[in-house]
């Protein structure tokens, strides 16, 4: 088996946790309320946390890793790392498609990987930063489970903050 393969496997359970939750809100009496409740002033909302994994991704998967443009040039800066989130939420239907089409472009990206490549530092992003391939593939990884937390305990402090 190889480290790409293990990796995808790892990344298609993430993405069903990730989806799992995305769908706790879609049945929620008011998802867009939800999705833009932040925890504090300045704080990151639900669809920020979540959008910014499927952008953070759709970067990996074009100008960090093959030096190309990606999708959603209206979204990137809005939701890139070091953005700030704002007051304009994304709908459900957004963020699944968003999710869905930069893990699929992420996915199409990586799987003509070989293992002989995964010590290459192919961009600039990648060299500035001291990463190898294989370290930015364990990141994605960690990227999505971190900004899942987020996401949740964001989703459980609104539930605490609004009983039903």
């Amino acid at each position: 088996m190889s480290t790409i393969s293990v990796l995808l496997g790892l990344w298609d359970f993430q993405r069903s946790r990730t989806l799992g939750l995305l769908d706790q809100i879609a049945a929620l009496a008011d998802p867009p309320a939800v999705l833009g409740w932040r925890p504090g002033p300045g704080r990151a909302h639900i669809a920020w946390q979540l959008l910014h994994v499927g952008v953070t991704e759709e970067l990996f998967a074009t100008e960090r890793f093959a030096g190309t443009q990606p999708a959603y040039a209206e979204l990137i800066p809005r939701f890139r790392g070091g953005s700030t989130p704002d007051d304009e939420i994304p709908s459900v239907e957004t963020i699944r498609e968003v999710l869905n089409a930069s893990r699929e472009h992420l996915r199409a990206c990586v799987s003509g990987l070989g293992e002989s490549d995964l010590e290459a530092t192919p961009t600039e992003f990648l060299k500035q930063r001291g990463w190898t391939i294989r370290t930015a593939l364990n990141v994605i990884g960690w990227h999505e489970a971190h900004h899942h937390g987020q996401a949740h305990i964001t989703l459980n402090l609104w539930k605490a903050a609004h009983p039903a």
